[in-house]
């Protein structure tokens, strides 16, 4: 009896150490990467190009509401300096007139706002679908099994996002 336990002992050794050894050179071909997105965002040419875009796009818009953001400033001032001297009435009636034009100021800042907004998602939605196909790309061609986005923390002898920009910045527009 001792003999079997013994051999039965071994033998379970022997089948663990088999099972193991197929599952640890497993785990050494698992090959894993990260991308930081933020910085492809900041970067990358594509990127820096959807900025220059915007700007290009929003810079009339934007000097008007600060011309405009200007002008309101300077009535309100030289309304608060005149309005000891002014008449009730017409007291009553710059002021109505401010209120309106800081009414007016502040619904086209906020749809200015909003537009900007919009545009810049399209945009960075944009370099970001094509960032992830590059990202793709290498992963295929250097045979990684995952590539992460998001982490707490990374090793930087995984991060490929340096390969992803010289990627995306070699292919362009396209």
């Amino acid at each position: 009896m001792k003999s079997f336990s013994r051999h039965f002992s071994l033998a379970l050794l022997l089948g663990t150490v088999a099972l193991a050894a197929p599952v640890q050179a497993q785990a050494q071909e698992f090959k894993a990467g990260f991308v930081n997105t933020d910085r492809i965002f900041r970067e990358a040419s594509t990127a820096k190009a959807a900025q220059a875009k915007l700007e290009q796009e929003f810079s009339r818009r934007e000097k008007e509401l600060l011309d405009m953001g200007n002008t309101l400033k300077t009535a309100s001032e030289k309304f608060e300096r005149e309005a000891p001297t002014m008449a009730e009435s017409q007291r009553t009636t710059r002021q109505r007139q401010l209120v309106d034009q800081d009414r007016e100021f502040q619904r086209k800042r906020r749809e200015f706002q909003e537009d900007l907004s919009a545009r810049k998602n399209e945009e960075l939605s944009a370099v970001l679908e094509r960032a992830n196909k590059v990202v793709k790309q290498v992963a295929e061609a250097e045979k990684y099994d995952v590539i992460l986005q998001e982490a707490v923390y990374i090793n930087p002898k995984h991060d490929i996002t340096d390969k992803v920009i010289k990627a995306l910045n070699a292919a362009g527009g396209k």
